[in-house]
């Protein structure tokens, strides 16, 4: 089975499968723009002849890793014709999918599953968790007044300071995607939300959220604050809206504070799994990450069913890494007896910080001895993981 990268030719059969699959239909003025935007992306196919079976779009983007930028590429609009499901074309895209991403120096991926059991099995693992809260009118109830302003913006009025509100935030987190302004503009905004950006009495901008109010129901979609004194003043924002709305819901990162400095925190919350991630390039990741306790040596055997190239055994230590890896024949070079075991998955879920390594070891993902499962949980910095676009 052939897999190739699609032209500019092939593009309108991509956008058809893509409305067949997904089941939703472009108007026809929309359609220019569409067959655009797949010019910023590579969209791998599976072909039948003349038609297209299967296909995968690869989005070249770059996350946060705190204050460090990794190139990821981030997997959308997997789709296959009914007729030509379950024949291993998803497989073989998904296999392709990472050779071309090594190949493009992207070390992570990222995507939206449909099913997380699903793409497990090629490797993503969880990243993070999504938390939504839904907040009576009842309840909204201002605390103490700030000093500083709201200011609201649109898409049209958009501007610098949010972007930069926005990338501080992002620092906190593992995962984070970065946004250049045509991202913003073309896929955080949408027709009806808005922004209120809360400055400090020193004019500086600390915080903003991303809203839109319709038929008496105010959605937050992004609630960004860089301190508590902004996350206080978008709150009370929200509450000045108790005359216009019945209820509130916020979309936030698990980890947010929210509702706990709250005068009613006895309120809905529903946690969720968001987006999925995986190392690329187990070798770039390594040595790429911010390993603590550098002096002290540690194995890891990493086993990964459908990228061939991270299989092998890394040694981390002395502020390097050394790599191991399996001859043609299957001997491995000075194959060390020490050490710990784990897949991709697991990798994946502690370089981005969803697990510990202690967590994984007591549910049995990873296989050593209590001391090395300890050293390791040393070596890995406390992270957190988030992701709130969407692709």
């Amino acid at each position: 089975m052939l897999v190739r990268e699609l032209t500019e030719e092939d593009y309108l059969e991509s956008m058809n499968l893509s409305m067949y699959a997904f089941q939703y239909k472009v108007p026809e003025s929309d359609i220019p723009a569409r067959l655009e935007g797949l010019r910023n992306q590579k969209v791998l196919g599976i072909w039948d002849k003349d038609i297209l079976a299967a296909k995968l779009h690869i989005y070249p983007l770059s996350i946060f890793m705190r204050d460090a930028e990794w190139k990821m590429g981030g997997i959308a609009g997997v789709a296959t014709y009914p007729e030509y499901r379950r024949n291993g074309y998803v497989k073989s895209l998904m296999i392709e999918s990472l050779k071309h991403m090594r190949n493009n120096q992207q070390i992570v991926s990222l995507l939206h599953p449909f099913d997380i059991s699903f793409y497990r099995k090629y490797g993503w693992e969880i990243l993070c968790e999504t938390k939504k809260i839904t907040i009576e009118k009842m309840d909204l109830k201002f605390l103490e007044p700030q000093q500083g302003v709201i200011r609201r913006f649109s898409r049209e009025t958009h501007n610098e300071e949010i972007e930069k509100v926005y990338q501080q935030y992002c620092t906190q987190f593992t995962g984070m995607l970065k946004r250049e302004t045509t991202w913003w503009k073309q896929h955080v905004y949408d027709k009806d939300s808005q922004i209120a950006v809360y400055y400090h009495p020193n004019k500086e901008a600390m915080g903003y959220m991303l809203y839109h109010v319709k038929e008496s129901k105010m959605e937050v979609q992004e609630l960004v604050a860089l301190d508590h004194e902004a996350r206080i003043g978008l709150w009370n924002f929200i509450c000045q809206h108790d005359s216009m709305v019945k209820t509130v819901t916020i979309h936030l990162a698990s980890q947010d504070p929210f509702p706990y400095f709250l005068q009613q925190p006895n309120v809905k919350i529903e946690l969720h799994p968001y987006f999925m991630a995986r190392v690329v390039d187990a070798e770039e990741c390594l040595r790429r990450f911010p390993m603590e306790h550098e002096e002290e040596p540690l194995f890891l055997h990493l086993e990964d069913s459908h990228a061939h190239w991270n299989n092998g055994s890394y040694l981390l230590g002395k502020g390097e890494i050394k790599v191991f890896k399996e001859k043609t024949g299957g001997q491995c070079v000075h194959p060390p007896k020490k050490g710990i075991r784990l897949n991709i998955n697991s990798l994946s879920a502690i370089l981005f910080g969803y697990k510990r390594p202690m967590e994984l070891f007591e549910m049995g993902y990873l296989k050593g001895s209590k001391p090395e499962i300890e050293l390791f949980e040393k070596k890995v910095p406390a992270l957190k993981s988030s992701f709130i676009d969407f692709f």
